[in-house]
């Protein structure tokens, strides 16, 4: 498991990769900003073309699941002539810390882009903290 850390503040992200391969069969992953506000986090998902209704976004723990299911994809069965992007399925896990109030997690989905906004606790982040080498 691979965990990157955004900024000091403590949220995480841990990358899905196990079990997956890589490569030309690698499974779609939907691009993701994240940006820390003073106080919450912003979660910009790239997803165009979905209906809001078959969005999941799931709180257990300390993880962060937003997933996708298609459920009929009549355009693939369409006769292309160019074909740039398509619309898949898709998951992506993220790790929070107790900092994030995993109550009021809300999301919107506005032109293609969910946004997820993660409040922060007040008062929940500690101060960077200098440990001495003896």
């Amino acid at each position: 498991m691979c965990d990157n850390r955004f900024g000091r503040r403590g949220f995480g992200m841990r990358h899905d990769h196990y079990g997956r391969h890589f490569g030309p069969q690698r499974e779609f992953r939907v691009p993701v900003n994240i940006v820390r506000n003073d106080d919450s986090y912003e979660m910009l998902i790239f997803a165009p073309d979905r209906n809001k209704e078959d969005f999941k976004i799931n709180v257990q723990g300390l993880e962060l699941t937003i997933s996708y299911e298609l459920k009929d994809n009549l355009s693939e069965k369409r006769n292309w002539i160019r074909q740039e992007f398509s619309k898949s399925s898709f998951q992506r896990t993220f790790m929070i810390d107790s900092t994030v109030d995993t109550e009021n997690i809300s999301a919107q989905y506005n032109n293609g882009i969910l946004q997820l906004t993660l409040p922060i606790v007040p008062g929940s982040e500690k101060p960077a903290q200098e440990i001495n080498v003896s």
